[in-house]
């Protein structure tokens, strides 16, 4: 019995939150070395993403969709925050070709991802799955993405900030 319980406490631990719910608060490194926290973003709306690997076809395309789109993003005053299991330096080479200018936080330790159901194990290693937490000011996960194109993923997200500042 005490095995069957702590096998559903891993599987609850590994399930995503859902809208609604509070948005797991983490403290981990930036590509500028210091460390950030959800809750430093309180007051905003925050685009949470994760994503498998710095410089790769679609992490790329993804990224650069959410930095084109930054301008409409701060008009929704929201801010992008990237998540991977690579390093800070991985994430400082990665904005630096890429011109990225938003955080990118490095999972190396893989407990946040976890914490949002967010770690896969595809080919014998563990990396994000691409999956998109949006937070509201207070906190609160507003809407939840999971297996994302990263082609209109960033379309997508600007589409429901647009359609929560209309219903204000």
């Amino acid at each position: 019995m005490l095995s069957l319980l702590l096998v559903a406490g891993v599987f609850a631990a590994d399930t995503a939150p859902q809208a609604g719910q509070t948005a797991p608060d983490f403290a981990l490194p930036s590509q500028d070395g210091s460390k950030v926290s959800l809750h430093d973003f309180r007051g905003k709306w925050v685009v949470l993403y994760f994503y498998p690997k710095d410089g790769t076809t679609g992490c790329t395309i993804e990224a650069h969709n959410f930095q084109r789109d930054l301008a409409r993003y701060e008009q929704h005053h929201a801010v992008i925050v990237g998540v991977s299991v690579d390093s800070a330096n991985s994430h400082q080479e990665f904005c630096a070709k890429q011109g990225l200018t938003f955080k990118l936080l490095a999972d190396t330790e893989k407990e946040v991802s976890r914490r949002y159901g967010s770690l896969t194990n595809p080919l014998g290693y563990k990396i994000s799955s691409r999956n998109t937490f949006l937070v509201n000011p207070a906190g609160r996960i507003e809407k939840v993405w999971t297996g994302v194109s990263p082609a209109r993923h960033s379309g997508e997200v600007l589409e429901v900030l647009d359609q929560l500042a209309r219903s204000k």
